[in-house]
C-alpha cells in the first residue's frame, strides 16, 4: 500500500471509532423490573391480547416511560413520567 492510502485507512479507523454514540449496557434486572413497572402503569386494553393495545397511553408513551425508568435505575418515573390517566 501507498502511504497516502495508508494514512487515508487510518483516518477513516479512526473518525469511525469516535463516532460511536457512548450509549451503555442496561443489566438484564433493570430491565425486567422497568419492563413490569410499563406493564403496571399500560394495562392491556384486552387481557391476553397484546394486538390490542394499551388502556392507557400509546407504544410511544410506553417507550417513554421504559427509558426514563431505566435512568432512574429501575425506579418508576416522577410524576411527569407516570402513566396517562
Amino acid at each position: 500500500m501507498t502511504r497516502p492510502a495508508t494514512v487515508t485507512i487510518c483516518a477513516l479507523v479512526l473518525f469511525g471509532a469516535m463516532g460511536t454514540n457512548g450509549a451503555f449496557a442496561i443489566t438484564a434486572e433493570v430491565a425486567k423490573k422497568c419492563e413490569a413497572l410499563v406493564a403496571k402503569a399500560f394495562p392491556p386494553r384486552e387481557p391476553g391480547n397484546p394486538a390490542a393495545g394499551s388502556a392507557k397511553g400509546s407504544g410511544r408513551d410506553q417507550q417513554v416511560y421504559f427509558k426514563k425508568c431505566v435512568a432512574n435505575d429501575g425506579q418508576p418515573p416522577s410524576d411527569d413520567g407516570k402513566a396517562p390517566k
